[in-house]
C-alpha cells in the first residue's frame, strides 16, 4: 500500500481546461493516474481527451465517484474551488495554486476540518506513489516503486532525492511535497504518523529547511511515537537570520527557525542527519532492510 493515494484513487480536476491543468492532467493520466472527470465554469459538456468536464463539482459528483481532487484552479479563485469541494464530502484535496490569500487559506482548512477533508498544501508539487498515481507535478521519471517515504517542503529537492535514490535502486513508497506555506494543510507531522502506519514504508526521509518550527514539531512526533527510521536533511545550514528561501514559510526568525537547532532537535529525536542527497542513499543501504 501506500499513503493518500494508490492505483484505484479516483480523481477529479479542477481547472482541467486551462493551460496548465490541461498538460498536467494529459501526464498524470498517461502515467496511469485514474482521472475519472474535471471541472471548469462553463466548459460543462466538453471533454479534455475523452475526460468529461462539468461546470460545477456537485454535477461531477452526482455522476460519478470521486476520492480525490487536485485543483490547477488560479490562487484568486482557489478559495471558492476549495470550499466546493470540501461541501461535497471528497476525502483529499490538492491545492497546486501559490499567493492564495493566507485568510482564504485559513477559511479553507476550517471548513475541511468541519467536512473531513485532507488539504495538501497550498503551493505544493502533490505527491506521487511510484508505479500507482500521482497527483502533481513531480517528474515521474525521478522515481521509482519501493519502501521509503519521503515528505519535503521543497519539490525540487524531492526531486533531486527521488532521482538519487532511484539511481541507486533505492525506491520510494509515496512522496509528498507539504508546499512552501506559511500555512499549511498537511503539515510534515501529519505526514510522518501516515507513513509510520503504513505498513509498506520501511525508511522515511524528513526534507526540510530553515523557517518555522515545522521540523521541531516534527522531531517531537518522532521523539514520542516513531519506530521507522528516519533520516533528515535540512538545507539552509549557512543562512543568515531574516533571510528567506524561496518559500513563504522559509523566514528566519529568531534561533528556533535555523537549521542548526532543526538538526538538533532531530537528532536528538532519534533521526539520523544527512548532509546531502547522496549521503541519505548511502545511510539507506547500510541499513539493508530493503
Amino acid at each position: 500500500m501506500a499513503i493518500l493515494i494508490d492505483k484505484n484513487t479516483r480523481v477529479l480536476v479542477q481547472g482541467i481546461t486551462g493551460n496548465v491543468g490541461s498538460f498536467q492532467t494529459r501526464i498524470m493520466r498517461d502515467y496511469g493516474t485514474n482521472i475519472v472527470a474535471g471541472v471548469t465554469p462553463g466548459k460543462g459538456n466538453t471533454t479534455v481527451d475523452s475526460i468529461p468536464i462539468y461546470d460545477f463539482v456537485e454535477e461531477a459528483v452526482g455522476d460519478r465517484p470521486v476520492d480525490a481532487v487536485i485543483s490547477f484552479v488560479p490562487a484568486r479563485f482557489a478559495k471558492d474551488a476549495a470550499l466546493e469541494v470540501c461541501s461535497y464530502g471528497i476525502r483529499f484535496l490538492v491545492m497546486t495554486a501559490e499567493g492564495i490569500p493566507e485568510q482564504d487559506v485559513l477559511s479553507v482548512l476550517r471548513y475541511a476540518g468541519i467536512t473531513g477533508t485532507t488539504v495538501l498544501g497550498p503551493d505544493t508539487p502533490g505527491l506521487i506513489s511510484p508505479g500507482k498515481c500521482k497527483l502533481g507535478v513531480h517528474p515521474h521519471t525521478l522515481f521509482s516503486e519501493g519502501r521509503v517515504g519521503i515528505v519535503s517542503k521543497s519539490g525540487s529537492l524531492s526531486y533531486e532525492v527521488g532521482r538519487v535514490l532511484t539511481r541507486k535502486g533505492i525506491g520510494q513508497s509515496t512522496v509528498v511535497g507539504i508546499g512552501g506555506g506559511p500555512i499549511w494543510g498537511l503539515s510534515q507531522e501529519t505526514v510522518l504518523e501516515m507513513f509510520e502506519e503504513d505498513p509498506e514504508t520501511r525508511v522515511v526521509v524528513l526534507l526540510g529547511e530553515v523557517g518555522g518550527r515545522l521540523e521541531h514539531d516534527a522531531a517531537d512526533f518522532i521523539r514520542r511515537n516513531m519506530e521507522t527510521p528516519v533520516i533528515a536533511l535540512i538545507v539552509g545550514r549557512t543562512a543568515p537570520e531574516g533571510a528567506r528561501m524561496g518559500h513563504a514559510g522559509a523566514i528566519i526568525e529568531g534561533a528556533e527557525g535555523t537549521a542548526g537547532s532543526k538538526i538538533e532537535a532531530l537528532k536528538e529525536a532519534g533521526a539520523m542527519i544527512a548532509r546531502s542527497s547522496l549521503e541519505i542513499a548511502e545511510m539507506i543501504k547500510e541499513m539493508g532492510e530493503l
